[in-house]
């Protein structure tokens, strides 16, 4: 029962910056990453929804992102850049409070720079979704969620699971 281990909406906690992560530390991050990619795994299961989960989301204040769409990947110390003019309006859900949905405006498209686990320099250029999925999860390593950006105090939608 990894989703125990999600901070929930409303814990003082999810509203922290997360620090860098240096390359020694990779090693003592595995079982943190375990724990992220099981509560991404339950949550799919339950909620038949769930694509990345950010480090502080289970009260690592690390700048990491476990990211599972075709493949799982671990994205180190990312940094957003290239922001779109262009913006696109979305639904967004979280682990953090499942069963609601928040209606906010992203960046369409951005480029994603980042370190994997072999500490590599990544660069990713994304559009629609998954510039919309990085946008939510970069706002967790800065002590943002996502209610915070809510357009208006009508862009709360609840759901049933």
């Amino acid at each position: 029962m990894s989703l125990k281990n999600i901070l929930k909406l409303g814990d003082p906690r999810l509203h922290e910056v997360s620090v860098e992560v240096k390359q020694e530390e990779i090693p003592s991050l595995q079982g943190d990453i375990k724990i992220m990619h099981n509560a991404l795994m339950e949550f799919r299961e339950l909620y038949g929804a769930g694509r990345a989960v950010a480090a502080p989301q289970i009260g690592v204040f690390k700048r990491f992102i476990y990211f599972n769409v075709d493949e799982p990947i671990v994205l180190y110390n990312p940094v957003l850049k290239n922001l779109s003019k262009e913006k696109i309006i979305v639904w967004d859900d979280c682990l953090s409070f499942p069963g609601l949905l928040i209606k906010v405006e992203r960046h369409k498209s951005l480029d994603i720079h980042f370190k994997d686990k072999d500490w590599n320099d990544q660069v990713w250029k994304l559009e629609g979704d998954l510039a919309e999925l990085i946008q939510h999860e970069y706002d967790h390593l800065n002590g943002i969620v996502a209610t915070q950006k809510a357009m208006d105090e009508k862009s709360f939608r609840l759901i049933n699971p």
